[in-house]
């Protein structure tokens, strides 16, 4: 098997296994094309160490819905993403916490950058319910929703703390039974930014799709399940570079192209209209998680 080039990155498992021969089956990696109400959705299982290694993710679920460019949709579309997206957040938080109870929201990133606000914009539309529990238990009953809190912790950069360490501490006040970290990615195609959803049952290293790595957000930082949900909004330059290289049959990097990969010189690649992609995306996570944690009640009254 061709080793990886080093100046690939992406967060996106899919990006990772895009020259295997997957239907021919790989050791360690079980993956389905599927689609749910004409919506396509690929499900990747990294099952053992060698698996690991083949794609370079840890083991665990990786599913990934191709919504499209829902900010040029229509309102039916985008029902219908919602519908999909609820429905395997639903599935996932389950197969994570099987006696699903309270849930914390976090919306990683950085707020003043548009490419990288989609998790503090996501939980900005949130309906939050945990303290309506509390203060007022008859309202609470009727919004049949799961005790939902959210926070938006910033970039250790603008707060000097690193997000682990703030999740941290929020998670020991609400004692959750499952974290769901939002945030945006980085993706090795240019097809797949703005238009695909990644959800994650490994949890998620802040800022590793750009080389910028902080504590992994997941089970073993936080003691709790940790459910990822990302949207790709950035390619690495480099990454371009060498993708497009690989797509033309160069199997060798040439060596001043080399030389100025190794020099840093890169920059990141987002679409023109991520100002207007961001927003929508975000509408669409924000509406998908409330609907995912509506509570068993809700769905029985509703049916």
């Amino acid at each position: 098997m061709k080793e990886k080039s080093p100046y690939l990155r992406s967060d996106m498992a899919a990006d990772c296994c895009s020259d295997l021969d997957l239907a021919q089956g790989v050791r360690g990696i079980r993956f389905v094309e599927d689609s749910a109400r004409g919506i396509p959705v690929t499900r990747l299982e990294i099952t053992d160490e060698e698996g690991e290694k083949i794609i370079g993710k840890p083991r665990g679920s990786y599913v990934t819905v191709s919504v499209g460019k829902i900010w040029l949709a229509g309102e039916a579309a985008f029902e219908k993403a919602v519908s999909v997206l609820a429905g395997e957040i639903r599935k996932l938080a389950e197969a994570l916490s099987p006696s699903l109870g309270p849930v914390l929201v976090a919306g990683l990133g950085n707020r003043e950058i548009t490419s990288d606000a989609v998790g503090p914009l996501t939980v900005q539309g949130l309906t939050v319910t945990r303290h309506i529990r509390d203060l007022n238990p008859s309202l609470f009953d009727r919004l049949f929703s799961l005790p939902l809190a959210a926070l938006a912790p910033g970039v250790v950069g603008q707060t000097g703390i690193e997000t682990v360490e703030i999740l941290r501490g929020a998670s020991q006040s609400v004692s959750p039974s499952l974290i769901v970290a939002v945030d945006a990615l980085a993706s090795k195609s240019v097809d797949r930014l703005a238009t695909t959803v990644q959800l994650s049952d490994t949890g998620i290293a802040p800022g590793s799709g750009i080389g910028n790595r902080r504590k992994a957000v997941d089970r073993e930082t936080l003691g709790v399940p940790v459910l990822s949900v990302g949207i790709p909004t950035v390619v690495d330059s480099s990454t371009l570079i060498c993708d497009m290289l690989e797509r033309a049959g160069m199997e060798e990097i040439p060596p001043a192209l080399r030389e100025e990969l190794e020099n840093g010189k890169s920059f990141f690649v987002t679409p023109k209209d991520i100002d207007v992609a961001v927003a929508e995306l975000s509408r669409l996570l924000s509406r998908a998680i409330n609907a995912a944690f509506a509570s068993p009640q809700r769905e029985t009254a509703a049916g």
